[in-house]
């Protein structure tokens, strides 16, 4: 198979690679990339991409896109991989939302009640129509980010 990209690393890209190796650094996914790009180097070992896809246990096309990236792209994108502009799905809490919810927290919780859970905290939220929807997890993160 005629391969469209060739990945060759400089040295100083395959020390780089190297260094995560040894050192156990970076996320598992940046480890992984690493493994590949020394193993996909054509100057060095230029392993087959079946090859490399079965030592690594992936698909033989996660190599191929991974050596276009880094042709088109360069090293550090094809190594850290893309960083998403924006989560997948937007924030609920907004920055005065979140103030609203840090009020409400520190206020008294209601007739019958203790303390405010966070079930009880998304309710009321909800009831005082600051969001539609809210899930306790996300009033959980929310108070956590401001502790």
């Amino acid at each position: 198979m005629n391969k469209k990209f060739i990945a060759r690393l400089s040295d100083e890209e395959r020390g780089v690679c190297q260094e995560i190796i040894k050192n156990l650094k970076g996320s598992s996914q940046k480890f992984r990339r690493a493994q590949i790009l020394l193993k996909a180097d054509a100057d060095g070992p230029g392993w087959t991409d079946g090859r490399i896809a079965e030592a690594f246990n992936c698909r033989v096309q996660t190599i191929e896109n991974l050596r276009k990236r880094l042709v088109t792209e360069g090293f550090e994108l094809a190594l850290e991989g893309k960083k998403r502009q924006e989560p997948p799905t937007p924030c609920k809490l907004d920055g005065e939302a979140e103030a609203k919810l840090i009020a409400l927290r520190l206020g008294k919780p209601p007739v019958g009640y203790g303390h405010w859970t966070l079930q009880l905290l998304a309710d009321e939220l909800v009831a005082l129509e600051i969001v539609d929807a809210i899930s306790h997890e996300t009033v959980r993160k929310a108070l956590k980010k401001t502790e």
